[in-house]
């Protein structure tokens, strides 16, 4: 944990001396953003049994490379996860032990996520612009449990991957500083779980963005 608490301050203090060393052309933003979140599966043995609440909080860096155009990347930590249910049922590793016929199996999930993303913008008028963006994210798993506490780590696979695109706003606060309101739809390419089903789950949100540009 103390290795992957390093890894985010160094990422931070890369952002910010990117930033500092070309004001004009580089932003960052500040990010707290709720989402719904959920799994789904190409196995008919495996159903999605529902969603989760999460958020999405850290710093987003949009580097222009023209006037209405730019790269996103950033540095994010992700709360997310799903519910499935099983039939026939399944074992799992839950809390350092194995448990027989689990049919029904929450996962909440946590990840440092990586996103890079094409943002188009328009040009400001009544102190507002808007904006599209669309890319991929990687994300790297740093926790695990079921919902009550117990870790499903050796459940989990540790990388993920996927598509991500919406839009949104951004709001004037006066200089250099907006306020910045999108929703952003996220699909996911790869298995996220590892356990003896053999079938693809992969994870889907909606994120609702909110954020600080400075």
């Amino acid at each position: 944990m103390k290795r992957i608490t390093f890894l985010i301050f160094l990422g931070l203090i890369t952002l910010i001396n990117i930033k500092a060393q070309d004001n004009k052309r580089t932003r960052l933003s500040f990010v707290l953003s709720p989402q719904i979140s959920w799994l789904s599966s190409d196995n008919s043995a495996v159903e999605g049994d529902g969603n989760l609440f999460g958020y999405n909080f850290g710093v987003v860096m949009d580097r222009f490379f023209d006037k209405n155009y730019a790269f996103t990347t950033g540095l994010t930590i992700n709360t997310t996860g799903g519910k499935l249910s099983y039939d026939p049922a399944t074992s799992m590793e839950i809390g350092g032990s194995t448990e027989a016929n689990v049919t029904d199996a929450t996962y909440r999930l946590k990840y440092i996520e990586v996103p890079l993303s094409l943002k188009l913008i328009t040009n400001e008028f009544h102190r507002s612009r808007y904006y599209g963006q669309f890319g991929l994210y990687t994300q790297y798993n740093i926790k695990t449990n079921d919902g009550n506490g117990k870790s499903i780590n050796s459940e989990v696979n540790f990388f993920d991957m996927g598509y991500q695109l919406g839009g949104g706003m951004e709001y004037s606060l006066g200089g250099d500083t907006y306020l910045m309101l999108g929703l952003i739809y996220g699909g996911g390419f790869l298995d996220v779980t590892d356990n003896k089903v053999d079938d693809k789950t992969t994870l889907n949100r909606f994120t609702f963005q909110f954020g600080i540009i400075f």
